[in-house]
């Protein structure tokens, strides 16, 4: 009787696109867990499964590679079109959408990146591009569409209100630490941000 060999085979090797998204999870990784202040090449290459000289090869710097691991790992917040044919439910439906991410950077950021900011001499305002301003086209299409159907007052959509019910999810997540509920997102959208942009009764 011969028994079947349990033993791991070779590791696979990674390449390219393959090898630098597990750098950069894996630095995501270490950002949550231990904080900027502690990251190092050593400790990605381990959790990646790899050695520090192949980190070196794509980064020169730890500021470096973590802008891109923020960038990545934003990146898989990607916001999915609702076109519902009313701006109050496109708009709650992109705030719940946006409320886990938020969530998650807000905690990131608060309690792992203050040594990032200081080395770096960025603020947080500046990692909002990583959530929000990549988006933004799909967000301005939402309030684009809702003015050609003639359901808001265009000239009252000045880029501050617009972004407004955006800013105050981002505001109320950032001194939580803690996802928005959904009443809240709803109360923000039908109480602040409608009355705000709704054509006068004629």
């Amino acid at each position: 009787m011969h028994l079947a060999n349990t033993e791991p085979g070779p590791k696979r090797r990674r390449h390219g696109a393959e090898l630098k998204a597990a750098l950069l999870d894996a630095t995501w990784a270490e950002l949550r867990e231990h904080g900027y202040a502690a990251l190092t090449f050593a400790g990605v290459a381990q959790r990646a499964g790899t050695s520090r000289p192949v980190v070196n090869r794509h980064w020169d710097t730890r500021e470096a590679l973590v802008r891109d691991a923020i960038t990545r790992a934003s990146d898989r917040f990607s916001l999915v079109d609702p076109d519902t044919g009313s701006l109050a439910e496109d708009t709650v439906a992109l705030l719940e959408q946006l409320n886990g991410a938020f969530t998650v950077f807000a905690v990131t950021m608060t309690a792992h990146l203050a040594a990032y900011f200081e080395e770096t001499g960025t603020t947080p305002a500046e990692l909002r591009t990583s959530v929000i301003d990549q988006r933004w086209a799909l967000i301005e299409s939402v309030t684009h569409r809702a003015v050609e159907r003639g359901e808001i007052d265009g000239a009252k959509l000045t880029p501050r209100i617009a972004r407004l019910p955006y800013d105050l999810l981002r505001h109320e997540v950032l001194m939580n630490l803690k996802p928005m509920s959904p009443p809240a997102i709803r109360e923000i959208v039908e109480t602040i941000f409608i009355p705000l942009v709704a054509r006068a009764a004629r």
